[in-house]
């Protein structure tokens, strides 16, 4: 009977382990993700921005503004993770050159209680400087 004892003792240690490598990886993870998730949605929606009329007159690169910002919420909104909350504010969007500012405030809800009366959560910030270049070919 003893042996049983330590049986369940390792499976009840083995889901305990498992569930604490979750909670860490939730929160690592968070992090890489979502900076590779905006680097990659500001690349494409400065892209689609880009005004063809404008570069075919003056031969120099201008965004506009809305269809930017139109054009980031909707890739992000189509990849972004449903258990978490997300703030996204836009700084620095100039049109001409094009270079946007991205901050994107991710809360997974999420909230600790040490003690009795404290609660402590974590929000996740990550912030991008994107600049639209072309190369010039004559």
């Amino acid at each position: 009977m003893k042996e049983a004892y330590w049986g369940y003792w390792l499976i009840l240690l083995g889901i305990f382990v498992i569930v604490i490598m979750m909670l860490i990886n939730s929160v690592t993870t968070t992090t890489t993700q979502d900076y590779y998730l905006i680097k990659q949605t500001t690349e494409a929606a400065m892209i689609d921005a880009v005004d063809y009329g404008y570069y075919r007159e003056y031969k120099e690169l201008r965004i506009n503004k809305e269809k930017f910002v139109e054009n980031f919420l909707r890739r992000f909104s189509e990849t972004l993770n449903i258990n978490k909350t997300y703030d996204i504010d836009f700084y620095e969007i100039y049109e001409a050159p094009p270079k946007v500012t991205v901050k994107v405030t991710t809360n997974s809800g999420e909230a600790y209680w040490i003690g009795t009366d404290a609660q402590y959560g974590y929000d996740i910030v990550n912030k991008i400087d994107a600049v639209l270049e072309m190369n010039e070919t004559s």
